[in-house]
């Protein structure tokens, strides 16, 4: 029996991430679906008690909750030794992989999911809170485009890694923010590269089983 079990949503990228990592490496889990248009309260019982900030995704690994997706990811990585990035656990490219969990942390996986959401499934925003997230999206494509146009084909190195599964979080869904992946050719290349690995699932199709 699988002694992973994952709680995310078909809409969320957070989830996602994990998902795809978990699918890319043949790692056997059990997914569920958890409805995040449910009043928090009226999630399920299990769910409430183990998710410490009531989001998705949460992973129950060995009878224990991990959540946040990034510290998901480092945490199967190390435990399950797969994608941590580089074979020297000392080596660079490991705090490569982790700089980039923590800058998509705070940079694309903030901009991209919250403009996403407020183009896509919700109405009424502020015009000029659009043009700031818009702003800091386009940003961070630049960054992350820049970055690929040096690199040997993924985001650390020349193989796979969690930073790949991360920062592709929500990038499949860029086109529901308003924006072109065709403006970051470099990024449209990686996610090609990315799409033809192995076991890998568009997010409508992996998070909607």
């Amino acid at each position: 029996m699988p002694t992973i079990k994952l709680y995310g949503n078909r809409y969320s990228g957070h989830a996602y991430k994990v998902r795809l990592f978990l699918k890319l490496t043949d790692t056997p889990h059990c997914y569920e679906a958890v409805d995040i248009l449910q009043p928090r309260s009226e999630r399920p019982a299990f769910f409430r008690e183990n998710a410490r900030y009531d989001e998705v995704p949460l992973v129950i690994y060995r009878g224990k909750p991990l959540v946040q997706s990034n510290a998901i990811l480092l945490h199967l990585a190390e435990k399950l030794q797969l994608l941590q990035g580089g074979t020297d656990k000392d080596g660079p490219e490991r705090a490569q992989v982790a700089e980039w969990l923590m800058w998509e942390q705070s940079r694309l996986g903030f901009s991209l999911p919250n403009l996403r959401f407020e183009r896509k499934f919700r109405t009424g925003c502020d015009p000029a809170v659009l043009t700031w997230l818009e702003t800091r999206l386009r940003a961070d494509m630049d960054v992350l485009n820049a970055h690929l146009e040096r690199s040997d084909g993924f985001i650390v190195g020349d193989s796979l890694s969690i930073a790949d599964c991360s920062l592709a979080g929500y990038l499949y869904w860029l086109g529901d923010a308003g924006l072109e992946i065709a403006d970051w050719p470099e990024v449209e290349a990686w996610l090609t590269r990315l799409s033809e690995q192995e076991h890998w699932q568009h997010p409508d199709d992996l998070m909607g089983t």
